[in-house]
């Protein structure tokens, strides 16, 4: 059975809990992972037993060929009514839909659309939870993503030094992972130099790299569909004792969750790992984001590393591992990991240096 297929499979066991007869996909990354296609127009129907891919004329032929096990239905101006005619045929009433992906207005016009003998039944996060265990596809091509990542963390410390903005160095990155086979950064690309790194995300922006002070990069690469997520912190010119102290720290609290993450435990509990090391030394309330997130085809998923976060790790589960301490008008320090879950803790994917850097 393919990867395709199985996810079809687990799909029906989900949907078979819920009062839906079949679930309508419109969410373009949960469409293109129970699918494969990568068209940017379609709508996906799962039922108990048939599956179906509804896109227009431009795709027809794409679909086909890259949606294998689907039945594929080419709609016209109103794709809802090609919707409702086809459920009508295979005998559905009750249409499933990803109530936190559909808008209002939305739903109103599928509602119309499809008539009034099909009723719309909410459900939430049938895909979701199924993105969150990884199958080994899938961690072949994060792991190239994380490769990607890595080798431009190498190369961008050739490149920045005093004199350059900060744009310049995100731009670089950019290429760089674009050069290696990326489609894309996996999100906007964190260059923050100075009393910026203090910020968060502090999103690359015009201002010129000094000297004796912290330069934070987090990025990552779009790879094949998948996403990495990458941070490292390192000092432009000479640290000074404040800033060796507050990178120690973080490391520290970062070796205590990697060495410390096991499945069982839950994302509370993992971020507990990490945090309650930067509040031993003080720093507690410079800590505000959690621990961690899942990263899959989306770069923020689920479950995530957090002091509220109450699901239970899993073998195959792909989380950062990213605490940081930040100093307003300062600086600050990330340093940051991707891991797999596996049966006793967890594989560090991520491979870049984290030595202390000062360029």
């Amino acid at each position: 059975m393919s990867a395709i297929q199985q996810r079809v499979s687990k799909l029906r066991q989900a949907l078979a809990s819920t009062e839906a007869e079949a679930l309508l996909i419109t969410h373009p990354v949960n469409r293109k992972y129970v699918t494969g296609f990568s068209g940017t127009a379609g709508y996906v129907v799962v039922t108990a037993d048939r599956a179906f891919l509804f896109t227009d004329f431009r795709y027809v032929t794409q679909a086909k060929e890259q949606a294998a096990g689907f039945e594929i239905v080419e709609h016209d101006t109103n794709p809802m009514k090609t919707v409702g005619e086809t459920l009508r045929s295979v005998g559905v009433r009750k249409l499933g839909f990803e109530q936190n992906h559909v808008s209002y207005g939305a739903y109103l016009t599928y509602a119309s659309d499809l008539g009034n003998d099909i009723s719309l039944v909410p459900t939430e996060g049938l895909l979701e939870r199924l993105r969150r265990i990884k199958d080994a596809d899938e961690l072949r091509l994060i792991r190239e993503a994380v490769a990607v990542a890595d080798t431009a963390f190498s190369h961008i410390l050739t490149v920045v030094k005093p004199g350059i903005k900060e744009r310049e160095a995100a731009l670089e990155l950019e290429m760089f992972m674009r050069r290696q086979g990326a489609s894309s950064s996996s999100f906007d690309i964190i260059v923050a130099s100075g009393e910026r790194s203090a910020l968060p995300h502090g999103v690359a922006s015009d201002r010129v790299i000094g000297s004796d002070e912290f330069l934070k990069l987090d990025f990552g690469a779009l790879y094949k569909s998948y996403c990495s997520d990458l941070t490292r912190t390192v000092v432009i010119g000479t640290p000074s004792a404040k800033h060796r102290e507050i990178w120690d720290i973080v490391l520290e609290a970062q070796l205590s969750a990697l060495s410390g993450i096991r499945p069982g435990m839950t994302g509370r509990e993992a971020d507990s790992l990490a945090r309650d090391v930067i509040a031993k030394y003080g720093y507690a309330d410079k800590f505000g984001h959690g621990t961690g997130h899942a990263v899959g085809m989306e770069i923020h998923e689920s479950p995530r590393l957090s002091k509220t976060e109450e699901t239970v790790l899993e073998p195959g589960m792909v989380v950062t591992v990213e605490p940081g301490i930040y100093l307003p008008g300062f600086g600050g320090v990330r340093i940051e990991d991707m891991v797999v879950i596996t049966e006793s803790g967890c594989d560090i994917l991520t491979k870049a240096s984290k030595q202390f850097i000062a360029l």
